[in-house]
């Protein structure tokens, strides 16, 4: 009877471990799933503003772009179907080893339970059974031997419902196994019909790029024209950051130079105790306190706003709804001229037309400037933290307004193949002259 009950314990344990597998199995391929769709879905707005690129049969930058973005996500969606191909095949092994197991299982509990009724066939007859209770050489005697058949009665349903449990756990098993392996068929199938796919596109991505080093002069003009811009705009902001500071600073010396006028110095004079106030302080402690090493960190409210804004890298809200990376931060090499290294302050973000650019942050909007023709720029500080919103048209705000999170800026600007394209940057002020650009594809969140 111990052995039974260890048994029946030792089944349900291993129903439901195998039960609780199957949850977090299906949390994980769930999570898959939902990445892939994300990445299909960032394919399909892509390949929106791809057709409508190619409306001008020529080729273009923005055109190589959006191939190339899309092959990046190609490129992951595939990895995605991959990953979920490593976790079927662990779950196919998993399964495989538990429908071995509950096959061993069965047939152990069929035999035993054979052995049970070839047991009670031999013992069937009534007069052995009431032998077997008049034999005893007692009353408490008779009525434990009772105990014991009643036990041995529920012994034996036990070990029928043992067998049914265990031959639907297995069809069950069996059900699931079947179902994976159909799975990982239909995505093979995908696998090969997206590595297809990315195929062409990389050929097609080829025949952009070899269209586009006929244009070599043409090329190396636009590299040289957007270079100048770029410089344009670091010297605007770092002005504009600058300002800020020196602003900070003089409000702090104007604070320090008041409360040293407000609190006169009281010094003894040479008559005996007598005292008098001096409103001309010795020149030993005339100095006025230092302005602090962060002057855009001056109040509480700035601390506290600063802290805000750094803990919220990697989750800020785009400055656009729609949209994706056409060109990274930092030095890189262009995507033609590959000799020639591109230094991006910010990122450029390729969205749709009539686009409107957001606020990704609260904060105070410290400057509206133009640099060349219509565009305009916003930048919005967030204590000491700077963000800047580059070729804007019609914009919705002025200089030192509060803003707040997804607040609109202004219309995004076409650039000069006709695609709105938006151009973002994340500045840390430092000391003077010492402020620090941000890779902004470290603080924007993975959702628009």
């Amino acid at each position: 009877m111990r052995i039974c009950c260890f048994l029946l314990c030792l089944l349900l344990s291993v129903t439901a471990i195998a039960q609780q597998k199957q949850v977090q199995y299906t949390m994980t391929k769930e999570q898959l799933e939902a990445e892939r769709k994300k990445i299909q879905d960032a394919i399909n707005e892509t390949q929106q503003q791809l057709d409508a690129v190619k409306n001008d049969k020529k080729a273009t930058m923005s055109q190589l772009r959006a191939l190339q973005n899309k092959l990046a996500e190609r490129q992951r969606l595939i990895g995605n179907i991959n990953q979920q191909l490593d976790d079927i095949d662990n779950t196919i092994r998993s399964s495989s080893k538990e429908v071995g197991s509950l096959k061993q299982k069965l047939e152990q509990l069929k035999v035993r339970y054979a052995q049970s009724i070839r047991y009670s066939y031999e013992t069937r007859s009534s007069y052995d059974m009431l032998a077997f209770l008049f034999s005893s050489n007692s009353f408490n005697d008779a009525m434990r031997r009772m105990k014991y058949l009643k036990k041995f009665r529920e012994f034996r349903k036990q070990q029928v419902e043992q067998i049914r449990i265990t031959q639907n756990q297995l069809q069950h098993k069996i059900g699931v196994l079947n179902a994976e392996k159909a799975q990982k068929d239909e995505l093979l199938t995908t696998q090969v019909q997206q590595s297809q796919t990315l195929k062409q596109e990389t050929e097609q991505q080829n025949e952009v790029i070899k269209e586009l080093k006929g244009k070599e002069s043409q090329l190396l003009k636009e590299i040289e024209a957007n270079r100048k811009k770029n410089a344009n705009v670091n010297r605007a902001i770092n002005n504009i950051i600058e300002r800020e500071i020196q602003k900070a600073e003089e409000e702090e010396k104007r604070k320090a130079t008041l409360a040293t006028k407000t609190n006169p110095v009281v010094k003894p004079t040479k008559t005996g105790t007598e005292t008098k106030t001096d409103n001309a302080t010795p020149t030993a402690n005339r100095r006025t306190p230092a302005a602090p090493a962060q002057p855009l960190l001056s109040t509480p409210d700035d601390v506290e706003l600063s802290a805000n804004f750094e803990s919220n890298r990697g989750k800020l809200y785009w400055p656009v709804e729609k949209g994706y990376i056409s060109d990274h931060f930092g030095v890189h090499p262009h995507p033609v001229e590959h000799q020639v290294m591109i230094d991006q302050g910010g990122i450029d973000i390729q969205t749709a037309p009539g686009a409107t650019a957001r606020s990704v942050f609260e904060g105070v909007v410290t400057s509206v400037f133009v640099l060349s023709g219509d565009n305009e720029s916003v930048v919005i500080k967030h204590a000491n933290y700077f963000t800047v919103y580059n070729n804007l048209t019609n914009v919705l705000v002025k200089k030192d307004q509060v803003v707040s999170v997804k607040q609109p800026l202004g219309t995004v600007v076409s650039n000069e193949e006709g695609i709105p394209t938006l151009n973002f940057q994340i500045w840390k002020a430092g000391s003077k002259k010492g402020s620090t650009k941000l890779n902004p594809e470290q603080w924007i969140g993975k959702a628009h």
